[in-house]
């Protein structure tokens, strides 16, 4: 049974600090396609609040699918 807690407790770690380097990374990088594009007005928050979602959510997924298979070993 502790085996099994403390996998799961290494999967919740990497899906938060995926989620936490995919969101900086994303904001980051929406901010720049933002101005880059010169998406109008508030416009511009809807975009990088979009791609730091999203940018969370897959570097959050993979870090925690990798956790996964790195536990199973």
């Amino acid at each position: 049974m502790a085996r099994e807690t403390s996998c799961l407790t290494r999967i919740t770690a990497g899906v938060a600090i995926g989620g936490a380097l995919g969101g900086a990374v994303g904001a980051v990088y929406g901010t720049y396609e933002a101005v880059r594009f010169r998406v109008p007005g508030l416009m511009k928050i809807r975009y990088i609040g979009q791609t730091t979602l999203g940018s969370a959510a897959i570097f959050g997924l993979f870090l925690g699918a990798g956790s996964l298979i790195h536990c199973g070993k």
